[in-house]
C-alpha cells in the first residue's frame, strides 16, 4: 500500500529543490526573456528530459553507484563545468554587443529554435548534482518497506513537477512586459548571468579535481 503522506513529502521536497535558482532555471529564464516563448519552452523541455534521466538513475539505485565511481563522476563534472563556461561565454558575448536584433542569447539565436531542446538537455545531463537532489528527495518519503510501485509513482510525479517548473519559468519570463524590461537592461542582465555561469562552472571543475567520493 502506498504511503501518500510520504509521496507528498517527496513531491514537496523535490519542488523546493527544482524551483530554487540555479544554472537551469537561470538559463531558461534568460532565454525566454530574451528570445521568447518557443525557444524557452524547447529549452525547458530539454531540461526536463535531462532531469528525468537522472531521476531514473536515482530510482534504479545507479545513483549510489555513480557516487562511488570517482573517475566517471569526475568526468561528468568536467563536462558540466566546461559546458557552463561555454554558456558564460555566450552570455558575455551577448552583453558586449551594443544592439541585437533578436534579444540576448546563450550561444545561439532566435532563428535556431531547433537547437534549444538539445542545449537544455545537455545542461542537465552534464549536471551530476541532479542525481544527488533526486536521491535526497526520494529518501524523504520512501522507506525500506516501499516497493517498486511507490518508487515508480514518486519518480514519475517528480518528473512531472520538473517539466511543470521549467515550463512555468518559460511562460512567466516570455510575457511581453518581462521581455521589454529585459531588452532595456539586456547588457547588465547578460553580464550578471555570464558571471554566475562562470562561477558555477568553475565550482564544478574544482569539485571534479578533488579526490574521493566525498567531493560529490
Amino acid at each position: 500500500m502506498m504511503d501518500w503522506t510520504g509521496l507528498f513529502a517527496i513531491f514537496a521536497a523535490f519542488f523546493i529543490v527544482a524551483v530554487s535558482p540555479g544554472p537551469a532555471t537561470l538559463a531558461v529564464s534568460t532565454i525566454s526573456a530574451g528570445l521568447g516563448r518557443r525557444p524557452g519552452m524547447l529549452f525547458g523541455t530539454g531540461l526536463g528530459v535531462g532531469l528525468a534521466f537522472w531521476g531514473l538513475v536515482a530510482a534504479t539505485g545507479l545513483g549510489a553507484v555513480l557516487q562511488t565511481t570517482t573517475h566517471l563522476l569526475a568526468a561528468i563534472k568536467v563536462a558540466g563545468g566546461l559546458y557552463l563556461l561555454w554558456l558564460a561565454y555566450g552570455s558575455a558575448r551577448s552583453a558586449l554587443r551594443k544592439d541585437t536584433a533578436d534579444g540576448g542569447d546563450i550561444n545561439g539565436s532566435a532563428t535556431k529554435t531547433g537547437h534549444w531542446f538539445l542545449k537544455g538537455l545537455m545542461l542537465n545531463m552534464s549536471n551530476p548534482k541532479a542525481v544527488v537532489a533526486w536521491m535526497a528527495a526520494l529518501s524523504v518519503g520512501l522507506g525500506a518497506d516501499d516497493g517498486a510501485a511507490s518508487v515508480a509513482v514518486a519518480t514519475a510525479g517528480c518528473m512531472v513537477i520538473g517539466f511543470a517548473i521549467y515550463a512555468g519559468y518559460a511562460l512567466a519570463f516570455s510575457v511581453g512586459a518581462v521581455m521589454e524590461r529585459y531588452s532595456r537592461c539586456r547588457r547588465w542582465i547578460d553580464g550578471t548571468v555570464a558571471a554566475l555561469f562562470a562561477l558555477a562552472g568553475l565550482t564544478l571543475l574544482r569539485s571534479a579535481l578533488q579526490r574521493g567520493p566525498q567531493a560529490a
